[in-house]
């Protein structure tokens, strides 16, 4: 196989704002990274749109960037594995590669509207609707309500998708499709972390499911083939080298950080945070509001599934506080400005700026500052953002050991976040349990690459994998278990004053706060 006695596996890593390749060695140290930001579209309030085409680009350049800092050419590469910002949404002509609208990307709540319709009832339990097919409840979060709006607002979609003409995927589909010669013979596929998270794969037998397909009106036949997360896919038709890992981004996090045993799990900090639990061959129905998914699966084996929560804004909280509000010039700087107060000063903020997702899975809700006085200054402010991931994640454990059989007794850590000393150790103490970070804390490149490598034989299996995994710092609980106790207890308060907010005075609002 063309690049088998190669040094080196290249991971593409398209992720919410920006994409990056990263190219790493045999023993799975970082060799160099090629990262370029994209564009959020923000058309209206709630709506979050990318441009594919410019993704298309950017992952190219990247690609370019990666190689050309290890001087490395195509020849140097095993294999290629990508991983992805999942239930982002892209639909596209396969004759000429044009979307037919900009990609909807996961935290859109557009069709607020059209998950309602489907629901059928405001009825407790109507949005499990399909969870005994597809283990998810119906949200905006996901791809299958997404492409039923681009196939219901953009004029002629419908009747095209119906005559073969377009094509649907995930970003992990196109980047693929687009590597692979995109009209010219590219390959239309998607692996089972990502079909999982569209609504419309049926969990147990792993294909996709007609009678929620039909339900949303998404033709088969647009749909990509769901193939393994670990095996040849098509070759790059630029590079010439095999794409043989696929998986959304927290998927290939649990696999970077070599959770493979059932009971193990992970929580990524990024634009958001996803907490995994490996819960081994069986799915495991949630009662208090976690989605079950298919973990991994590595070709020729059973899959393995997990138990996810899922927090809309987290990093991304920081984010906003440096572009819309000006709090800050640079993202680095907000852990500087909390640490010159020693508490939030009774300020809590709730980013539900794309509703609420685990434990409560509420629509109607959006963010809020609570608790202001006189006293809190923008230090305060800082501080309160900051613990706001803290407390989503104590949400999102303890719904976790209410589901699964074996509870959490340590959380392993990875994503840009996890360089904050000040949030993980308010992390631990939270939580009352040990934050563990590892040495390479790329774990969702890092996955993607195992993926890839596994797949062409350039690493032995997961057992190779797990071996090449190393602890860099762990933080511990420090803070009183009654002091923890009454914070978290004043959160949850504030997180019921963000309930009920959307209605359809609020829906009605344009772009600009106007009437639109």
């Amino acid at each position: 196989m063309s690049g088998a006695a190669a040094g080196h596996v290249l991971a593409v890593d398209q992720g919410t704002t920006s994409t990056r390749a990263v190219v790493v060695d045999h023993g799975g140290r970082i060799v160099s990274v090629g990262q370029k930001e994209h564009r959020q579209i923000l058309p209206r309030a709630g709506w979050v749109e990318h441009d594919p085409v410019e993704i298309w680009s950017s992952t190219r350049e990247v690609i370019g960037l990666a190689l050309g800092r290890a001087n490395l050419t195509g020849k140097d590469l095993a294999a290629i594995g990508i991983t992805n910002q999942r239930e982002t949404t892209v639909v596209w002509d396969r004759h000429t590669g044009e979307p037919v609208h900009p990609a909807i990307v996961w935290q859109d709540t557009r069709t607020a509207g059209l998950v309602a319709e489907l629901a059928g009832s405001d009825e407790p339990g109507a949005a499990d609707r399909f969870k005994e097919i597809c283990g998810l409840p119906l949200a905006t979060y996901f791809a299958g309500p997404k492409v039923a709006w681009i196939l219901r607002h953009v004029p002629g979609a419908r009747e095209r998708a119906e005559a073969g003409d377009l094509l649907f995927g995930t970003m992990d589909s196109w980047l693929v499709w687009n590597l692979t010669g995109g009209p010219d013979g590219g390959v239309h596929v998607t692996d089972v972390t990502n079909a999982s998270r569209t609504m419309l794969m049926d969990l147990r037998t792993l294909t996709w499911s007609e009678e929620v397909a039909d339900a949303m009106r998404v033709p088969l036949p647009m749909l990509p083939q769901i193939r393994t997360s670990s095996e040849v896919y098509g070759t790059s038709d630029k590079l010439g080298v095999p794409i043989a890992g696929l998986l959304g981004d927290q998927h290939a996090a649990m696999v970077g950080q070599a959770c493979f045993e059932p009971g193990m799990s992970k929580n990524t900090y990024g634009t958001g945070n996803f907490l995994l639990v490996n819960t081994g061959p069986q799915i495991v129905p949630s009662e208090h509001g976690l989605l079950s998914t298919v973990c991994y699966q590595f070709e020729g084996q059973d899959p393995v599934y997990a138990l996810e929560g899922s927090i809309a804004v987290t990093g991304s909280l920081v984010q906003w506080l440096r572009d819309n509000v000006g709090l800050i010039a640079e993202s680095a700087q907000i852990e500087e400005l909390a640490a010159e107060v020693e508490d939030n000063g009774g300020c809590y903020v709730v980013p539900a700026f794309s509703g609420l997702f685990a434990p409560y899975w509420r629509d109607d809700a959006r963010g809020a500052i609570v608790g202001l006085t006189r006293y809190v200054t923008r230090h305060h402010l800082a501080r309160a953002a900051l613990e706001a991931t803290a407390y989503q994640t104590r949400e999102v454990v303890e719904a976790m050991d209410a589901d699964a059989a074996t509870p959490v007794t340590e959380l392993r850590v990875d994503g840009g976040m996890v360089g904050n000393e000040l949030l993980m150790q308010f992390q631990a103490d939270i939580l009352g349990l040990d934050v563990v970070r590892p040495a390479v804390t790329e774990t969702t490149a890092l996955g993607a690459a195992y993926a890839a490598g596994i797949a062409v034989g350039f690493w032995e299996g997961t057992q190779d994998v797990a071996s090449r995994w190393r602890e860099d710092h762990r933080w511990s609980p420090q803070m009183p278990a009654e002091h923890r106790e009454r914070l978290f207890r004043t959160w949850k308060k504030a997180v019921t004053r963000t309930f009920d907010w959307v209605d359809k005075d609020t829906e009605q609002l344009g772009p600009r706060g106007g009437q639109g």
